[in-house]
């Protein structure tokens, strides 16, 4: 696993787990022309990537299906896969989330706020270099409105878009269906034709913060049909 060694905050978290995920191609598997879904306990044997401390990661019962839980108390770390996918197979990344809580009050544009509940990030290699990589992270925001987008505060290579906001949905499921091309075309003004790595986690650590995300369906469609969520 390779560290990019020209970044000096440890929270520059899609710089750093993607310089692993995408100095490594003959690590990456090929890419399959079907549907790609990763079941909570598939999510359990990803590596880990840790910041501060280690989020707690379960498979628990809720809702009544078994889900991914992600229990932030201050600390940050992610499960990360890194995995070619097509994206002219399978274009659309899904999901379901809920969360806890937010963090009121948090300046989510600068370093000291850069926490969420909930995020789930992918990556795209631009180049051989570890760090010529570009990530979208689609998090469950606290402050930033709806829609907002904005750079990671430690790296302009990670752009940010809340697909929630606030304290509206909190204990509900939620289920996201996105555009991973189209969002990167927005972004960046790239056209990837696949991604690299994917990841999520729950962290508080630069606020110290806590919160409980829970994530199942997850994986990638050839067709934008929202995921049926636990009720």
């Amino acid at each position: 696993m390779v560290i990019v060694m020209t970044l000096i905050n440890r929270k520059n978290v899609m710089a750093v787990i993607v310089g692993g995920l995408c100095s490594t191609p003959l690590f990456l598997s090929t890419a399959l022309a079907q549907e790609v879904y990763f079941t909570p306990n598939q999510i359990m044997t990803w590596p880990t990537r840790s910041f501060e401390g280690e989020t707690r990661y379960a498979v628990v019962e809720k809702s009544g299906r078994r889900v991914l839980e992600a229990e932030s108390q201050g600390q940050a770390s992610a499960r990360y896969l890194e995995r070619e996918i097509d994206l002219n197979e399978t274009p659309y990344l899904q999901w379901c989330w809920q969360v806890s809580n937010t963090y009121p009050g948090l300046d989510e544009t600068t370093k000291a706020g850069d926490d969420y509940p909930a995020r789930v990030y992918v990556a795209h290699k631009t180049g051989f270099l570890p760090w010529q990589v570009e990530s979208v992270n689609y998090v469950w925001a606290s402050t930033q409105p709806q829609g907002a987008t904005w750079p990671n505060a430690f790296t302009q290579r990670a752009q940010l878009i809340a697909l929630q906001s606030g304290e509206n949905r909190v204990g509900d499921w939620v289920a996201e269906v996105r555009d991973v091309r189209a969002d990167f075309a927005a972004l960046f003004g790239s056209n990837p034709s696949k991604i690299d790595g994917i990841a999520l986690m729950s962290d508080g650590d630069n606020a110290g913060v806590n919160a409980t995300a829970w994530f199942t369906h997850l994986g990638f469609s050839s067709t934008k049909d929202m995921p049926s969520c636990p009720q």
